[in-house]
């Protein structure tokens, strides 16, 4: 049986392309989710978007955390909202990468599950900050983007070493 799909770094380009939506969930799709999910526990991740894996597709997942189970978020909206507080994060395709981020504390979000399902949740504890990072992902957006000058300087020395290594 193949290993199938692994990480993917910084800086592989296609962490920084606008992701298009899922057209329709089929066979793609699950193989997909499946190795999202497999990756994102063997890496102990909170989240994990499709790009991480080298496909420029809108999904990511959540891993099952603090009370929340296991999601599946396909095509999703999200609209955050109300004063930024930081928080320490680091990414699975940046590793040894750590930052304090703003994001805004509360998030709603919609999307669309594995069953074809839309739902909407909103969150104003950790899981809104995942779905913000995620997000990003399918936007093409970074930690690195969004990291304050002081933690740039902190992460330089990893962040050459990746670039290095990848470019």
């Amino acid at each position: 049986m193949a290993q199938g799909r692994s990480i993917v770094v910084h800086p592989d380009p296609v962490l920084r392309l606008k992701a298009r939506p899922v057209e329709r969930i089929d066979a793609f799709v699950i193989e997909l989710v499946e190795d999202m999910r497999r990756v994102m526990a063997e890496l102990e991740g909170a989240g994990i978007a499709a790009p991480q894996l080298g496909e420029s597709v809108r999904i990511f997942l959540t891993s099952e955390r603090e009370g929340e189970p296991e999601r599946v978020f396909i095509n999703p909206v999200l609209e955050a909202v109300g004063s930024v507080e930081p928080f320490e994060e680091g990414c699975l395709s940046l590793p040894d990468i750590r930052a304090e981020i703003l994001r805004p504390k509360v998030a709603k979000i919609r999307a669309m599950g594995l069953d074809g399902a839309e739902f909407t949740l909103e969150s104003d504890g950790f899981p809104a900050r995942v779905w913000q990072h995620e997000f990003d992902h399918l936007e093409g957006v970074l930690i690195i983007d969004r990291m304050r000058p002081i933690d740039r300087l902190a992460n330089r020395r990893a962040l050459r070493s990746l670039e290095r290594a990848g470019g």
